[in-house]
């Protein structure tokens, strides 16, 4: 059964019925809801002593194994629910770490999702082992010894710091793999939005990609980047995140960290909405949030309002303004759309490329090779006096690093 705390003075946009998504995509089954409205939480028991009776009597009624609360509870609190409800308790915190632990399938996807449980566990560890509380030995008995809560602890603490030492390797890794990315600066697009909005389902649509699609939260967790042509843009990679969701703990956000900076390190963010769900504004500060929390909130964004299919809502394109990014209607599902989203993100792309003709000289023959293996050339003719004409589309960043170049000073700009 699962159990929300309703703040009355915070807003509660479906609280409960996302709670229940939780649970079944954790894989258990929901057989009672209560919500509670208090001023304040309890410090012993988040509930007050009435509440914590009629939730007694509901998981007797139940004969349920578990309580899920949809708040981040202390372990006190926790330990002295349990001995009041004759159950098991879980907290919003466990849940989603459970659901996280599931979901990992990438070796640095394991990794951080056991760094994260292990440091949310290791606030919890109880005296399991009352028996083994002293160490023995010797006619004299050699002292008070280690107690098993002692020895757990410090089995956890190596633990994350062996799994720290790991996941730094990997960090590494993957900070290699960034800078070789941008010594061919292919621009990299991650599509971010909160959890079961459907990016999954558009990246396979965008990249005819086959990326595990289900109607669960969290049912992509390790990142996925496929290549997407662009109309009259050249190529991009598209990247496909974890969905983010409110009241993501912060642990989650520390051990994800390093995956979480593709979306900081993107060119273009494609923020994807539910268009049928009625907290959509919400849900939108929700993820504004995290992209704040991960240093991501001045990455350019398109708005992708997904699942008209389902809403009614016709395909639609509303261009950028200075006061708002461009926005985009779509059916991940049917594909209408489509073509207006690729539209969109190659315009966000061309406002920012220059493009121009550029006559080479033959003995610059290493500026011409540059230009090859950045990917800047559409296309190349030469002239009678063996002189290369290139066609050359850039972003601005990469044209004005260009023009300090000496060579380029011995070019010539041939405009159309």
């Amino acid at each position: 059964m699962v159990h929300q705390f309703k703040d009355n003075r915070a807003r509660d946009f479906g609280a409960v019925d996302e709670l229940c998504l939780l649970v079944d995509s954790a894989g258990a089954r929901v057989v009672s809801t209560q919500v509670s409205t208090r001023a304040s939480p309890v410090a012993a028991t988040y509930l007050g002593k009435g509440q914590v009776q009629e939730l007694a009597r509901l998981v007797d009624e139940h004969s349920a194994g578990l309580v899920v609360f949809n708040h981040s509870l202390s372990p006190i609190q926790e330990r002295n629910l349990e001995k009041s409800l004759h159950t098991r308790v879980l907290d919003r915190t466990g849940l989603i770490l459970d659901i996280f632990a599931q979901r990992a399938a990438s070796h640095e996807g394991k990794l951080q999702v056991e760094l994260a449980q292990l440091r949310h566990l290791s606030t919890r560890l109880i005296r399991g082992w009352t028996h083994l509380e002293r160490q023995k030995g010797g006619i004299g008995l050699r002292g008070p010894g280690e107690t098993q809560l002692e020895t757990d602890r410090r089995l956890i603490g190596q633990r994350i710091k062996s799994l720290q030492r790991r996941l730094k390797k990997v960090r590494a890794h993957r900070a290699l793999q960034r800078r070789a990315r941008k010594r061919i600066p292919i621009p990299v697009i991650s599509l971010v939005g909160y959890t079961n909005a459907g990016k999954s389902t558009l990246f396979n649509r965008l990249t005819e990609s086959h990326v595990y699609v289900a109607d669960q939260l969290f049912a992509t967790l390790d990142p996925v980047m496929r290549k997407l042509d662009l109309p009259n843009t050249g190529s991009v990679i598209l990247s496909d995140t974890v969905g983010f969701i409110s009241q993501l703990p912060h642990s989650l956000v520390t051990a994800f960290h390093s995956t979480l900076e593709e979306v900081a390190n993107a060119a273009l963010l494609v923020h994807v909405i539910d268009v049928c769900n009625d907290d959509q504004e919400a849900l939108i500060s929700q993820v504004d949030q995290v992209l704040d929390e991960i240093e991501a909130s001045d990455v350019p964004r398109i708005l992708v309002f997904n699942k008209i299919d389902q809403g009614g809502v016709a395909p639609g394109y509303q261009p950028a303004t200075r006061h708002s990014p461009a926005r985009v209607w779509v059916s991940a599902i049917t594909g209408d759309g489509q073509e207006l989203l690729l539209e969109a993100i190659a315009d966000h792309f061309m406002d920012r490329q220059v493009q121009f003709n550029l006559e080479l000289p033959p003995e610059i023959s290493r500026l011409r090779a540059s230009c090859y293996q950045n990917g800047w050339v559409q296309n190349e003719s030469m002239d009678e006096r063996g002189h290369s004409l290139l066609h050359l589309s850039l972003p601005r960043s990469d044209f004005n690093r260009l023009k300090k170049l000496e060579e380029f000073t011995r070019c010539k700009i041939i405009h159309d």
